[in-house]
């Protein structure tokens, strides 16, 4: 276990910002993890916990507490059935379960972060979610002091949430365990139509899942989502902003407005989203909203590459970052009527 002081946490996260933390723990074990969260729990002093930093908006005073970054390791596969480690980076477990022939997590290839955060955000990408596929989540009850094994049936999965989430301080996921399925060789039923479409197959259909998950990599690398240093296009959170659920009034509101601002020929993206809901696209109302590809002046700029990607140029700061990301929010919301909401998690700062 590692500790420093007055430590940088900037490097720890994708959108490479943020100061520093007060102390920095990496923890590389579960009982090194619990001990950590315990000692603060006890003294009352504030705790960060960090994976991959892939998801994370930290204010340029950085955090007065401990930050604790969990380093654990750990790739168990027995038959269709895998656990990780909560600290394995993510998108090398979903290559090594393709080679192993499994399917069921293969179009999230490229989701850079750690295996711990999946749980928290439902993690999904090009048709796939992890909740269709998580059978338990092994996690540290700070309220209980003690290690519970929590079903998928009480994670409280929805679009990008889960009870993890919605209290945050509660728990603190050690392990995840999936349940894989073995297709020969052969990708899940795929969900997402670019993917489809870029196949030359139909929705529904198969492939080989490494060919899924070469596919899907190229799609990602080509929006900026797949993590190059070189690339600023990729010094974000991936999509900053989530696809919006409206209800029947609101979704009928939007068109409206659509209709208003665009034509009466225009048609938004529309998904079904459960009963009486409808999901539109956050990229489709930035772009109609007119923040397009590489939108803004300063140093935090809209990715080149994709829409719903903000990104640090280089030497910008978190106020940058939030600064543009309000201009986007707000102008959407002048144009459609539809709030945005972010989907990185903000720390000592907020939206």
């Amino acid at each position: 276990m590692q500790e420093l002081h007055d430590a940088p946490l900037a490097p720890l996260t994708t959108f490479r910002l943020g100061g520093p933390a007060t102390r920095l723990v990496t923890a590389t074990t579960d009982d090194e993890v619990i001990a950590v969260v315990r000692e603060a729990d006890a003294s009352g002093t504030p705790l960060l916990i960090i994976g991959g930093g892939s998801n994370l908006v930290i204010s340029d005073k950085g955090f007065e507490g401990t930050a604790l970054r969990i380093a654990t390791t750990g790739f168990r596969l027995d038959g269709t059935r895998l656990e990780l480690a909560a600290g394995e980076n993510w998108s090398d477990a979903v290559a090594r379960t393709v080679e192993a022939g499994l399917a069921g997590i293969e179009c999230m290839a490229g989701v850079p972060g750690s295996a711990g955060a999946t749980p928290i955000q439902n993690v999904g990408a090009y048709g796939q979610e992890v909740s269709a596929t998580i059978t338990e989540v092994v996690a540290y009850d700070r309220r209980a002091d003690e290690v519970v094994t929590i079903p998928n049936a009480d994670c409280g999965f929805s679009y990008r949430h889960s009870r993890f989430k919605q209290d945050p301080t509660r728990h603190v996921v050690l392990r995840v365990r999936f349940e894989l399925e073995d297709a020969g060789g052969l990708s899940a039923p795929l969900k997402y139509p670019e993917t489809a479409r870029t196949l030359g197959v139909e929705a529904g259909e198969r492939v080989p899942a490494a060919t899924a998950r070469e596919t899907v990599l190229k799609l990602r690398a080509g929006k900026g989502m797949v993590l190059d240093a070189e690339d600023h296009d990729t010094w974000s959170a991936g999509s900053f902003f989530t696809n919006p659920i409206l209800t029947e009034a609101e979704h009928a509101a939007f068109l409206a407005r659509v209709a208003e601002r665009l034509g009466a020929d225009v048609t938004p993206p529309a998904y079904p989203a459960g009963d009486g809901f409808t999901k539109t696209s956050a990229a489709w109302l930035i772009d109609k909203a007119g923040f397009t590809k590489g939108y803004g002046a300063g140093p935090a700029r809209i990715s080149t590459k994709h829409t719903l990607a903000l990104t640090n140029r280089g030497g910008a700061t978190t106020e940058d970052l939030l600064a543009l990301a309000r201009e986007v929010r707000d102008g959407v919301f002048a144009a459609f009527g539809v709030t945005l909401v972010n989907e990185p998690v903000t720390v000592g700062v907020s939206l």
